[in-house]
């Protein structure tokens, strides 16, 4: 039967001699014999238990935990539980992670339409973050509600060419200006401004909201607190707000 060193041992399993000898000391990877010299020397069994370690440990499992799987009555059923709870464990992980990386992303793409650049600034961008769900939950209620309208406009094209009938798209049309209106009225009464001035929470007109030219998350307008004329960021309305709130 096959007899390897620490150094081989470690080799085989791809990490230092230092960390076989720490197993050892910890009573998980005991040497089945020792050398005349005093040398520790490994067998197969170990070897392949020092593999089985390896991957619990890769897998995220502690040392502590690795040593009360090996010595359990039945290690089969004990690792599939342990390995369940540590999948949970990272997922939980990679799930926090992910959200520290959405922000991250939001901080920088809200940065980079933010100038000049303040602390003030990042606070701003924190505030809309916070309400970004919600923009976005408003803007699909907008796509929704979209769809009939569409539907309703060609069908009534369509029935104007093929079958010369233009009355329908003439009702069309007066049904489209009245929807505009009610759902520009929607949205307005569901958002508000961000000043990148004064950092104060504005409200502009309805008229001038309509009008401004604007992007999904900016919107060129004159801020009702320090008159700054510009692009404010766009955010879902919570309420009542002030300064100290919003930070």
């Amino acid at each position: 039967m096959s007899k390897y060193t620490t150094g081989e041992i470690a080799r085989l399993c791809g990490v230092s001699v230092r960390t076989v000898q720490y197993y050892d000391t910890r009573g998980i990877l005991i040497p089945s014999n020792m050398s005349e010299g005093g040398r520790r020397l490994y067998s197969e069994d170990d070897l392949r238990r020092m593999k089985v370690i390896c991957f619990l440990r890769e897998a995220g499992l502690s040392i502590n935990s690795i040593g009360e799987l090996l010595s359990s009555d039945d290690p089969g059923s004990t690792i599939a539980v342990m390995l369940e709870q540590q999948e949970k464990i990272l997922k939980e992980e990679i799930a926090g992670r992910q959200a520290q990386l959405d922000l991250l992303e939001g901080i920088r793409r809200g940065l980079r339409d933010t100038a000049p650049f303040s602390v003030e600034s990042i606070g701003d961008i924190a505030y809309a973050m916070e309400n970004r769900k919600k923009m976005k939950q408003l803007h699909i209620i907008l796509l929704i509600l979209g769809i009939p309208i569409n539907i309703l406009q060609w069908s009534a094209i369509v029935l104007w060419i093929v079958g010369g009938i233009w009355q329908p798209f003439a009702c069309c049309v007066l049904i489209i200006v009245l929807y505009t209106v009610w759902i520009t009225d929607f949205y307005f009464k569901r958002i508000e401004y961000i000043c990148p001035q004064c950092h104060e929470i504005f409200k502009p007109t309805l008229k001038e909201m309509f009008w401004a030219p604007h992007t999904p998350t900016l919107r060129k307008l004159t801020c009702t607190c320090c008159g700054y004329k510009g692009f404010c960021v766009e955010t879902y309305k919570k309420g009542n707000h002030d300064k100290n709130n919003k930070k």
